[in-house]
């Protein structure tokens, strides 16, 4: 479902990625580990499109995420680890991720419930306004209703308290199958039972690629 090959990323004289290639296909459940500037988030920017690469390519099912984004982001569900500051209220957002992407508004509003969530009462709130928990819990909501077939998260359990975690964890484990998770993160003990697959970059480069 992703492929990498030979991908190389600078910014000026610094090497994010450094000549990288690795596959993600159906049912990788990964831990993207490694110390701050080892590349992780240039990787996952370089797989969502917004960087061009200096050398080699990114696939997403055979699609490029440059030339071809619209295509690739139809099948990628982000949730980055600082929720982006959009104005918009609960109500608007949902109604724009809906139109947008085709996503059944009803679907996003189970999942925020199954997050102890209750969107109902805080329609009209504005998103930027919510506690950080509450960001997460629902751009996880939509990422799950998305039904995509890659999901992207980047230290998804930092916000959330533990009851919300044993949620999250629940609710992937019910929507796994025939799909790539990928979890950028620092601490593989909260990711641990969720994956099958530990990836540790370091300098740009992939230095370990095991199966657990």
């Amino acid at each position: 479902m992703v492929k990498i090959s030979n991908l190389t990323k600078k910014f000026g004289s610094h090497v994010s990625l450094d000549n990288i290639n690795c596959e993600f296909k159906k049912n990788d459940s990964i831990a993207l580990m490694g110390a701050n500037g080892a590349g992780k988030t240039t990787l996952i920017r370089s797989m969502l499109g917004y960087y061009h690469p200096d050398a080699g390519e990114v696939l997403i099912d055979g699609y490029n995420p440059i030339t071809d984004r619209t295509k690739v982001l139809e099948n990628i569900s982000f949730v980055p680890q600082l929720p982006p500051p959009i104005k918009l209220s609960i109500d608007e957002l949902i109604n724009y991720i809906s139109t947008s992407s085709g996503v059944d508004k009803d679907l996003i509003l189970n999942y925020a419930n199954e997050m102890q969530l209750d969107l109902k009462s805080n329609m009209s709130k504005s998103f930027f306004k919510l506690s950080g928990g509450m960001k997460q819990k629902l751009l996880i909501a939509i990422s799950l209703a998305k039904k995509s077939d890659i999901i992207i998260y980047d230290e998804p359990t930092a916000n959330l308290d533990p009851k919300a975690r044993d949620d999250f964890y629940r609710l992937l484990k019910e929507n796994e199958q025939n799909k790539v998770l990928l979890f950028v993160t620092h601490r593989l003990e909260e990711v641990q039972e969720l994956v099958n697959r530990q990836i540790y970059m370091d300098l740009g480069k992939v230095v370990s690629d095991e199966r657990v």
